[in-house]
């Protein structure tokens, strides 16, 4: 029976399968069933998304990602920290290094279960606009982190619905026909925030998301002037740290910190996707 090794890893409560697909193991030209089959709680290893880690000639590995649905995603924070840590941790890369993802060259930086990335400069910010929705008007905030989100600010983190509420912006006309990400977040302190996010492409609210986190910290400073760094409090427990600049508006040297943990290591056998 064919057999691919995997670790599972966690960042902040995003879990993940990661592969190391530099020879090929996963050779599929559609690989969207054979994710969303993995990915399956329950019925197999299942993941909040996988990672396959690649050749490349332009940085030490390329990645991709895919959502727990078989889509494509161009970034993810959590996802990008447990990548750079699998590369380290079999010397595909050193402790510090660059990698591909569709969002542009990220870099990254090791430190036993910490992991430190710089992400690419948000783009597309937009602030404190109404959105119609089943309720009435809901002031919300974008930013492009890498991939869309929205960010709205709640006074009670524990009581919003995230699933449903989430998922009527993330279909909504406005963000069509991507869709976006949907981030809710309260002040808990001076310089952190609560944060659940609704994530596109797993249609569910996930204990962590790092874009989400970084679009959380950009929408809060540029709107409550609040300085580098932030903590953002995920639903996991875990803790998202941002570190930015801005000038005139603009933010850059965005850095995202979080742990990015290995759970286990074991091999797929064909039965985990051929159901």
């Amino acid at each position: 029976m064919r057999s691919i090794p995997f670790f599972k890893m966690s960042g902040s409560g995003n879990d993940f399968i990661v592969i190391d697909n530099r020879e090929n193991r996963v050779d599929l030209e559609n690989p969207v069933d054979f994710v969303a089959k993995v990915c399956r709680r329950a019925m197999s290893v299942g993941a909040d998304g996988l990672i396959l880690v690649e050749n490349t000639d332009g940085a030490d590995f390329r990645w991709r990602f895919f959502n727990s649905d078989g889509s494509v995603a161009e970034m993810c924070g959590n996802g990008a920290r447990c990548a750079a840590r699998f590369a380290f941790l079999n010397q595909i890369a050193g402790p510090e290094m660059r990698f591909e993802t569709d969002a542009g060259i990220i870099y990254a930086a090791v430190q036993a279960d910490l992991v430190r990335l710089k992400m690419t400069d948000p783009q597309d910010l937009e602030t404190d606009y109404a959105l119609p929705v089943g309720t009435g008007p809901l002031q919300v905030s974008s930013v492009n982190t890498g991939v869309p989100h929205v960010v709205v600010t709640v006074a009670d983190i524990d009581g919003v619905d995230v699933v449903n509420l989430g998922r009527e912006i993330r279909y909504h006309d406005r963000y069509a026909p991507a869709g976006t990400n949907v981030n809710f977040v309260c002040p808990i302190s001076k310089d952190t925030l609560a944060l659940r996010t609704y994530e596109r492409g797993v249609e569910n609210e996930t204990l962590a998301c790092g874009t989400g986190a970084v679009a959380a910290a950009v929408v809060t400073a540029s709107m409550q002037q609040w300085p580098s760094p932030i903590a953002l409090k995920t639903r996991s427990g875990g803790v998202l740290t941002i570190y930015f600049k801005m000038a005139a508006g603009r933010f850059y040297d965005i850095h995202l910190e979080g742990d990015a943990r290995v759970i286990y290591r074991g091999e797929l056998l064909e039965d985990a996707w051929r159901y």
